[in-house]
């Protein structure tokens, strides 16, 4: 399956241009060093939540909005290699002394897909950060495979989950912090792709008012400690390699 790396970040609303030049930008050297796709998504609808949400993961400032971004990889061994050309590229460097927003806070990590449904791009994406104890890797597997196949009944082009596999603590914000997780806990990192946001809310509406679909028993994941949003890219390295007069 694929291997992901998964960013959040917390940019200024006034620097959404900026930011989006300088990703859009960056993008193609990404791709030049071996990145098989890359996604930029921002701030949609996502809620404020009591424990645990996207602006407490990157510690967003009132002025700031979140982004929720991945590069796609085949595997690790690629996603190691494309990084290690990074570190050694001027061009990287170039951009750091750039960036439009506060790195600083930027949470960020590599994740092996545990589930991955379908392979269509999408115009409006869903992403969540899950903590799952080790000993229920497989139990939460099982759910999301089944919630998986749900969500693309209902219209969503693509759906995965990705597990926590070379995640590193940061100095002043990380995935573990986000979530709160305990000493025996990974970090997923997910998120569903749909036509668009229309057919996403609808999606949602139905799923949650069907009483078959309802949990039943403990659930394998600390459900207070999830959190989860709406994001619209505003990159998509899919799209800018789409043959013209291709259909999205």
């Amino acid at each position: 399956m694929t291997y992901f790396e998964g960013f959040v970040a917390a940019v200024p609303e006034a620097n959404k241009e900026a930011y989006r030049k300088h990703a859009a930008d960056a993008a193609s050297t990404f791709l030049e060093l071996g990145v098989k796709r890359h996604i930029e998504a921002w701030d949609s609808d996502v809620p404020e939540g009591k424990v645990t949400d996207f602006r407490k993961a990157v510690e967003a400032k009132p002025d700031e909005k979140v982004v929720f971004a991945w590069f796609e990889y085949p595997d690790r061994a690629t996603r190691d290699a494309v990084n290690e050309k990074m570190t050694s590229d001027p061009r990287m460097k170039d951009m750091g002394e750039t960036m439009p927003f506060d790195g600083k806070r930027m949470i960020y990590g590599g994740f092996d897909a545990i589930v991955e449904e379908g392979s269509e791009r999408g115009a409006y994406t869903d992403g969540f950060v899950v903590p799952v104890p080790e000993g229920k890797r497989e139990a939460y597997r099982e759910m999301a495979s089944k919630m998986a196949k749900v969500f693309r009944q209902h219209g969503a082009t693509r759906v995965v989950e990705a597990l926590s596999d070379d995640v590193p603590k940061g100095e002043v914000t990380d995935f573990y912090r986000a979530v709160k997780a305990e000493d025996n806990e990974k970090v997923v990192f997910s998120f569903i792709e749909w036509p668009d946001k229309d057919t996403r809310d609808q999606a949602w509406q139905k799923i949650m008012s069907d009483e078959s679909l309802k949990p039943e028993g403990e659930m394998p994941f600390s459900g207070q400690r999830m959190f989860w949003g709406g994001f619209e890219p505003i990159v998509d390295t899919a799209k800018t390699r789409e043959p013209a007069g291709a259909e999205i």
